[in-house]
C-alpha cells in the first residue's frame, strides 16, 4: 500500500494582523523554546543505551519531527500570507474580516461569525474562514439579504442582520 497523498487544496493567503501576530508567535516560541527542550531531552534518552527498546527516545524523536514539520509548514506559510489590515472600502457588504451576524430562517437561531483566514480560524469564537462554504455564501451579501449555505447537514437559508468591521 502506498503512502502517497493528493496534495491539499490551496487556501487563500490572507489573514489578520492578530492572526499573523499569533503564528509568529507561535514560530518562535516552537524554535527557541520548545524544540531546544526536546533536543536535550532527546539526548538524555539516547544517553541511556538500546535505543531499540527506549521508548521515551522513541517519544522524543516523534516529537521532535512534529516540531520540525510544524515549523517548516509556518516557515513557509507566513512568506506567502497577505496581512489584510484595512477595512473595505464598502463596509456595508459582508468581505474578509467582517463581523457578521446571522439568522437561521428555519428556526430564528441567531448567530455571530467573524470572516478569517484559514490559519486562524476558532469556531469557539466564531471565526470561520474566508474559505468555508458558509462564509462564500456571505461574501458581497448586505444587511437584509438572504442566502442558502450548503452546511454537512444541507442547505440551510440565512438571513444577514448585520455586519460590522473592527476600528
Amino acid at each position: 500500500m502506498s503512502r502517497w497523498r493528493p496534495p491539499a487544496e490551496h487556501s487563500t493567503a490572507l489573514i489578520t494582523r492578530e492572526g499573523h501576530a499569533r503564528l509568529k508567535a507561535e514560530l518562535d516560541d516552537l524554535w527557541r523554546a520548545r524544540r531546544p527542550e526536546v533536543v536535550r531531552a532527546l539526548a538524555a534518552a539516547a544517553a541511556e543505551g538500546d535505543r531499540s527498546e527506549n521508548a521515551e527516545y522513541t517519544y522524543r524523536k516523534k516529537q521532535l519531527g512534529e516540531i520540525d514539520r510544524r515549523v517548516r509548514y509556518l516557515s513557509k506559510r507566513l512568506q506567502s500570507l497577505r496581512v489584510v489590515e484595512t477595512a473595505p472600502t464598502d463596509a456595508d457588504a459582508v468581505f474578509f474580516g467582517a463581523h457578521v451576524e446571522v439568522e437561521r430562517l428555519d428556526d430564528g437561531e441567531l448567530a455571530r461569525y467573524r470572516i478569517v483566514g484559514p490559519d486562524e480560524t476558532d469556531a469557539t469564537l466564531g471565526w470561520i474562514s474566508i474559505d468555508s462554504p458558509l462564509a462564500r455564501a456571505m461574501l458581497k451579501k448586505r444587511a437584509g439579504d438572504e442566502f442558502e449555505a450548503e452546511l454537512p447537514g444541507g442547505g440551510v437559508r440565512f438571513a444577514i442582520i448585520g455586519i460590522h468591521y473592527p476600528a
